[in-house]
């Protein structure tokens, strides 16, 4: 008998009982299903990380100086002086200020807000662009302006998009917007990145106790994320004395960290999942028991006109895989329904833009493990068909 001929006579056979077919197949639905919207949560959970991280820089180093049991500090001149010693794995460094105090404007106050200090590079670096007026510049820097960028929520909410040329104002003091900083954000939204105010880090120092004790440096390549903050911890232990008076920070080294807790979270949750495959298998396998003993006789008539063992042990190991590979299918298709359910509850509930977005590889593997599973668990059934002693079978009632 050919395969072409196993298969239609599988698909008969699997259309003669509907409903105890359907409920046979449920295990393996559910499994799939389960699987594919669980490793679509992992993938779209990498994807906003990445995301994320990628908004913050992941060609960046963060730079936090504490000086414990240190006489020694560190200005900002020498760190300009470390990044350009090292220029073959550094690229740009700005030193950062955060500044605490309530944003006015005009009678209204902003609670979310975040105002940090920042160099003229610091947008180069950001990859940030300006809407409106300028950036900052090394002369604020230098003459220590009470001047600022903020950003498009700033500018829309508060000035009707005209925020040029205003001021602001940051717990006592005061400050021109010269410029407006164009949209990061796919909506605008309090504490993104478009509800901020850069001021020139000399004017936020001055007015945050004159210490600058953290920078952000870029790399010239992220592949030199190691590289970079080896030659940075190196050259400020060599001026502190001690590795312990500061922290060097590489957002793609937390970013494979993170990266790969989710993958090993993702693959126990996808595991657990998996063994709804396997009660799905057992589901056939005991289907397929009560369907040889259903179709005893008409084993033993097929074996008394010549059929051989193969035959018949092919024509029920293909009824259980065709079994598993259609439960197979309709798994994939529920997957997903329930992953473009899943994104809608997360956008709307958390209003996170997370996509739950199965991969290719995870629904292959779903329908080949689907197969596979028919076919194992199939076989023991089919077996002790291919055995019936043809004679036995014909007085079977």
């Amino acid at each position: 008998m050919k395969l072409s001929e196993s298969f239609t006579m599988a698909i008969r056979n699997i259309l003669s009982s509907k409903m105890r077919t359907f409920l046979t197949m449920l295990g393996i639905i559910i499994g799939i299903a389960s699987v594919m919207v669980i490793v679509g949560l992992g993938n779209g959970m990498q994807n906003y990380m990445l995301d994320m991280f990628q908004s913050m820089g992941t060609n960046t180093l963060t730079v936090s100086l504490y000086g414990r049991g240190s006489n020694r500090a560190v200005d900002e001149e020498e760190m300009y002086e470390i990044v350009a010693e090292n220029s073959q794995y550094l690229s740009q460094v700005s030193p950062t200020v955060s500044v605490q105090g309530t944003v006015k404007i005009g009678t209204e106050t902003s609670d979310y807000t975040s105002v940090t200090g920042v160099s003229e590079d610091y947008f180069n670096m950001m990859e940030y662009a300006i809407s409106q007026g300028r950036g900052l510049q090394y002369i604020d820097m230098e003459k220590r302006l009470n001047v600022c960028v903020v950003g498009e929520y700033i500018n829309q909410t508060y000035y009707n998009g005209a925020a040029v040329g205003n001021t602001i104002k940051v717990g006592d003091h005061s400050y021109k917007i010269v410029g407006v900083m164009a949209q990061e954000s796919d909506t605008l939204e309090e504490r993104t990145t478009d509800d901020s105010i850069f001021l020139p880090y000399s004017t936020a120092a001055r007015f945050s106790g004159g210490n600058i004790s953290s920078y952000l440096v870029t790399l010239t390549d992220e592949a030199y994320a190691t590289q970079g903050r080896t030659v940075l911890e190196d050259a400020l232990t060599e001026i502190y004395g001690s590795d312990s008076a500061f922290y060097v920070m590489s957002m793609t080294e937390i970013l494979d960290i993170m990266t790969d807790m989710v993958n090993v979270m993702i693959t126990i949750l996808a595991a657990i999942a998996a063994i709804s495959l396997v009660v799905g298998g057992i589901g056939i396998m005991n289907i397929m028991l009560v369907s040889v003993t259903e179709r005893t006789k008409e084993i033993g008539i097929r074996k008394a006109l010549g059929a051989k063992e193969r035959t018949i042990l092919i024509q029920f190991v293909m009824e259980a895989a065709t079994t598993s590979a259609i439960g197979g299918i309709i798994g994939i298709a529920v997957g997903y329904g329930l992953s473009s359910l899943a994104t809608m509850l997360i956008v709307t509930l958390m209003q996170t833009n997370m996509a739950v977005t199965p991969s290719a590889g995870s629904i292959a593997m779903a329908f080949g493990v689907s197969g596979a599973i028919g076919v194992l668990f199939g076989y023991l059934p089919a077996k002790k068909a291919a055995q019936l002693n043809p004679i036995d079978a014909l007085r079977f009632e």
